[in-house]
Parts: structure tokens; sequence; C-alpha cells
């Protein structure tokens, strides 16, 4: 199910009131000379909520994605040269998808995909995962799927963003808490027809995606407004530090290119944008782009983290300004209606 960032009146509506004041200007990203890897916008108009992305490995330049909400069994291989869907995967033998919020490949070339949200925090006693081979051809297929029942230690939760270690394969889970979430770390290997449960072993922000670089040394975390990318080894989370994320309409998808050069940045909405930023240490893969900022090829706005505003997007498109304020306050009143009605915490 859709889930708006919430939060109540006061510094915080404030706070999230500016934030999409300066999105009002921004304009969608495009794929700006033909090459993989670079911003991009998802074409196909079934894909309105796209809450994940995951590099394939399989694939260069293609990322796999999906709706959350009950949208169905359905993964979207999307081509970053140009936006559109090469294939769509129908998963056959799971059960109906509830609210699938998160996906990553594993180092098998497993695709897992998290049917994980719980915006009541505790609605569902478990949650699923489901996994299937990532196809060797790109087309229209229908795929046996593996489910996964999972539970955590200490009690059910909201969650939006699952990580397959690439090395390892053990899977992990970072659950979403406006005061704070933990990392979940899964059992050594995932059992069908059994209970899997995780267990905390740290402590994150509030998440709505994360993935593990290739060489699986470092996890980035991201938020609706920044994000966040903490050395990883041996199971923990080590030293970190702040992201040049990109502010973008409602920041839901994050994953690392497949040569780990670069943050793939993704939102929700009709031709949702992907916003690529370059990775410390990086490379040349961004075409000479400074590492740590957006590529600046038409993103959805300008940075979040370190400091916001700035870079080629921004300032794009002001003849709409006036009608992407109005929605903007629309989404900030319909964000706060929502959690005095749901009474989330």
């Amino acid at each position: 199910m859709r889930s708006y960032p919430t939060c109540p009146a006061g510094p915080r509506a404030a706070a999230l009131a500016a934030a999409l004041l300066l999105l009002a200007g921004a304009g969608p990203a495009v794929a700006d000379d033909g090459r993989a890897d670079r911003d991009f916008t998802i074409e196909d108009p079934r894909i309105t909520e796209s809450s994940g992305l995951a590099a394939s490995r399989a694939h260069p330049g293609v990322y796999w994605t999906h709706n959350d909400s009950d949208d169905g069994p359905y993964v979207f291989a999307v081509d970053s040269r140009t936006g559109k869907t090469l294939a769509t995967i129908t998963m056959r033998g799971v059960g109906e998808p509830r609210d699938v919020e998160g996906i990553s490949i594993g180092p098998d070339g497993d695709i897992y995909v998290g049917d994980i949200g719980d915006n009541l925090d505790g609605t569902w006693s478990h949650v699923w995962i489901y996994r299937f081979p990532e196809p060797k051809e790109l087309r229209d297929a229908t795929v046996n799927a593996v489910q996964y029942d999972v539970k955590y230690a200490d009690g059910a939760r909201n969650a939006e963003a699952l990580m397959v270690h690439p090395k390892t394969g053990r899977v992990y889970i970072a659950s979403k808490n406006e005061d704070g979430g933990g990392l979940y770390e899964g059992p050594a290997k995932l059992t069908a027809g059994a209970v899997n449960t995780f267990r905390r072993v740290g402590e994150v922000p509030w998440v709505t995606d994360g993935a593990f670089s290739p060489d699986g040394k470092r996890l980035v975390l991201r938020s609706y407004f920044s994000a966040r990318e903490y050395a990883f080894e041996n199971g923990r989370l080590g030293e970190d530090r702040s992201v040049a994320a990109p502010f973008q309409r409602q920041a839901e998808s994050v994953t690392y290119t497949a040569d780990g050069s670069a943050l793939m940045f993704g939102s929700e909405g009709a031709r949702s944008g992907v916003v690529r930023v370059e990775t410390e240490g990086g490379g040349s893969g961004g075409g000479g782009q400074e590492q740590g900022k957006p590529s600046g090829s038409g993103g959805e706005g300008g940075e979040a983290g370190d400091q916001a505003g700035g870079g080629e997007g921004e300032g794009k498109g002001s003849a709409g300004l006036g009608a992407a304020i109005v929605v903007g306050v629309g989404v900030l009143w319909f964000a706060l209606r929502r959690k005095r009605g749901s009474g989330e915490g």
C-alpha cells in the first residue's frame, strides 16, 4: 500500500513543506546520451509506485523494480538507456502480495523480492520474501518463485528495505520508524515451509530502502530526505558518512550500479525519475561528474544530505511551479490527515 511520508504538525511539517517547495521547479530525469546507468525516467505507465531498485547482474544497464501496494506478483526489467520496460516477470507459486517494498539480487544470481511493508506496525504477524533466478533472457515470462515466511524476533514492524549480501547471501531487512529503526539479520540460509526469524543487529535511521555495494563492504540506507553509507564488516555496521542524495517527490529506492561506481536513487509516481550519484572512489564511470554529487542530467531535484539545492536540473520546469506547489501542499495535507487517521506513532 502506498505510504506517504508522515510527520506531526509543527517544525517537522514545516520542514516537509519546505522540501516540497524545493521540488517544485524540478523536471523529470531523462536518459541524456543513450549510455547505461545514467539518469533516466521509468516510462512504463504500469509502474506508478516503484518502491525498490536492483541492478541486474546478467544484463548490464538494466534495473529491476516493482510496484508496492497490492499490484500483483510482478517484477519489471527497465533499461536505463531508454527508460523502457524490457520484460515483465510474473511470479508463480507465491501467495497474494500485500505490500512489496524491496528487491535485491544475491550472489547466486537469484532475485529476492521483499513483501515486507506493514504501515500499521504490527498488523501482520509475518511477512514474506519471494525468490527466483534472474532470467537469462529479457522477455515477458512467468517463473516459479519460492516463498519464505519471515518474522522478527522482537515483534512485527514496518519495513521497506531488503538487502542480500553479495558475498554471503545472507538477507537483511531495515525496519522503518520515524524515531529510528533496526537492521535485522536473517538466518544463514532461508528455509521454505518454516518460519525464518530475523534478529536485530544494529540501529538505523528512518529508512525507505537500502543496498549493499557489489563488494559487500558498504551498505547505503536512504530516507525521504537523506542517505547514509555505512562500512559493513562481519555482519555489522561500521563508520558512516552522508551521501548527497537527490530530493525526489517520494524518495523510495536506491541501489548501487553493478560496478559500484555510483548509486541510483528512485522515486514513486508516474514517469518517476532515477538519478545517478557518484560514489566516493567511484572512478570515471560518471563521465567526470564530481564524486558524491547527482549527475545533473535533469534529475528530479537538487541534493539532500550535506547540502540542498544546486545542480543543473534545478530550476527547470518553472512553468509548472505553481502547480507543483499546489501538489506539494496537497501531499502534505494528505500525509497529516493520514497520520491522524491511522494512529501511527
